[in-house]
């Protein structure tokens, strides 16, 4: 299970997991602590078995409110990072 502290945003952190399959990343088991319990869970549920590629290309510049960034967008930049 990777770790990626979140900045910027209610949740603090994002658990997930990440299994090569010829030769794709594919996403498993995102879990976020803390932040909307709820919508989080559904993102996860979401992204579920998807390509990281996929995940950060859908997610990557999504932001809440007033902040530049969101949960979705610290999910894009952590997996911009395995």
């Amino acid at each position: 299970m990777m770790t990626y502290k979140t900045t910027g945003t209610c949740s603090r952190e994002i658990l997930f997991d990440i299994e090569e399959v010829n030769g794709e990343k594919i996403l498993h088991n995102v879990q976020f602590v803390g932040g909307c319990n709820g919508n989080l869970k559904g993102i996860g549920k979401l992204v579920e078995g998807m390509t990281v590629s996929e995940v950060i290309k859908k997610l990557e510049g999504t932001t809440c409110g007033m902040k530049n960034t969101s949960c979705p967008d610290q999910l894009a930049n952590a997996l911009k990072n395995v």
